[in-house]
């Protein structure tokens, strides 16, 4: 709220005032003189028996006093007093046009005939709870929703994300296990912040192996910090599909890498030999070619990626496998490959509209028996590049892969699906 003076108002303007978790307590000054002044005070019937002790307790005329918890009663009841040309006040939690009952006023009322002066929401108060900034942040609701958008959101990795629990559905539990299903616990610090406000608050921060407390308040919300993973331990990681929240990201797209259901069919169809050359082409942040890696050590490991700083992130999450590759550059293919060894094996992880020349390139270089792979996002880039395959004379098949994640709903699960990909591969034969 802080303590600005209320400024001066027509009588027939519907002041909307918000308040904090103390409620009458939290209210400035100059706000709590002005309900002395005004003919009605509208308020959640949580306050009104606090507001009514309070105004009982002061010299001067009492407002009427009547609750905002019925919409149709409330709304019934104010537009006659501001017909009337009374002076009201309306008392709502936090900003009031933040899920609050200023939407409900809006379509009332014309936009002129109200004032809005908002109190600090959940959402400020759980980073500043924390003590980071949150104008990065996205934040989404789970009140009476699919818990679908918050799968959805963090496959584009947010750098913080402000989850508005559902305590019916779940609550916080439900986030975890959204974030678990992803992958992506070790990519996030998770904290758990209940009734802001109150002098009872908590805020924790949750480790992946900690449970989520007994004693849960039903007003609570869940933020989730984007972190550098810590490094794992080589010798505990699985052999291959290791979770998507384990790699080192590019901070500009931290969510552009190929998913783990994924890159295990990639790894499949790539088809591995014991020895020889592996370029990994567009090759993200290694996830493919690093794997492959751990698979066959005796490969030799081309990666190839052309944004900027790609070569240092790809040398990080080698390090955190304790894999080595042959060779790491920074560089755009086509014109990279020239100083390349011959391949016995390509993925194709990038490209864009570059991708036909790169594959015309590759076909040139690839040796006899080899394999080269193309996951691809859409059925235009299938029909550009497969007839290249078949012109070159290569064994072509093609798979579609449409994966979905467990997520929670209710008491039960529902999957949430992940984008399709097309996947092209041919074999010289």
């Amino acid at each position: 709220m802080g303590s600005e003076p209320v400024p001066e108002q027509e009588s027939a303007v519907l002041e909307v005032v918000g308040t904090d978790a103390r409620g009458l307590e939290g209210l400035s000054l100059p706000w709590r003189r002005r309900l002395r002044q005004v003919d009605l005070v509208a308020a959640p019937q949580r306050l009104l028996d606090p507001l009514r002790c309070w105004l009982n307790g002061t010299p001067g005329s009492i407002p009427e006093l009547i609750p905002t918890d019925r919409p149709d009663e409330l709304l019934a009841r104010l537009r006659p007093a501001l017909a009337e040309g009374k002076q009201v006040v309306l008392l709502a939690s936090g900003d009031p046009l933040w899920f609050g009952i200023g939407r409900l006023l809006l379509q009332a009322f014309p936009t002129g005939q109200l004032r809005f002066y908002p109190a600090p929401t959940s959402l400020q108060l759980a980073f500043a709870r924390i003590g980071r900034p949150w104008q990065d942040a996205s934040w989404l609701s789970l009140h009476g929703r699919d818990p679908e958008p918050l799968a959805a959101e963090l496959q584009r990795r947010p750098a913080a994300l402000a989850v508005l629990c559902d305590p019916g559905a779940g609550g916080a539990e439900s986030v975890r296990r959204i974030l678990r299903a992803s992958g992506l616990e070790a990519a996030y610090g998770c904290w758990l912040c209940e009734r802001l406000g109150h002098p009872q608050e908590r805020v924790l921060r949750l480790a992946p192996d900690q449970p989520t407390p007994a004693d849960l308040d039903p007003l609570h919300l869940v933020l989730l910090v984007a972190e550098t993973p810590a490094a794992p331990d080589p010798a505990r990681l699985p052999l291959f599909g290791i979770d998507d929240g384990l790699w080192l990201q590019h901070p500009d797209q931290p969510g552009l890498m190929t998913k783990r259901e994924v890159r295990i069919q990639l790894l499949a169809d790539l088809d591995l030999p014991a020895a020889g050359v592996l370029w990994d082409l567009g090759a993200g942040v290694g996830s493919v070619g690093l794997e492959a890696l751990r698979l066959r050590p005796e490969l030799r490991l081309w990666a190839v990626e052309r944004r900027a700083g790609a070569a240092a992130l790809l040398a990080a999450n080698a390090a955190r496998l304790s894999v080595e590759p042959a060779g790491l550059v920074e560089a755009a293919a086509p014109a990279a490959l020239a100083q390349l060894p011959d391949p016995d094996r390509v993925l194709i992880g990038g490209g864009g509209r570059d991708r036909r020349a790169v594959l015309e390139a590759v076909l040139q270089r690839l040796r006899p028996a080899g394999v080269v792979v193309v996951p691809l996002a859409t059925l235009e880039a299938l029909a550009e590049l497969r007839p290249l395959l078949e012109t070159a004379g290569l064994q072509v098949a093609i798979r579609q892969l449409q994966v979905w994640r467990g997520a929670p709903l209710g008491d039960g699960t529902r999957l949430a699906p992940l984008n399709p990909v097309l996947v092209l591969s041919g074999r010289r034969t």
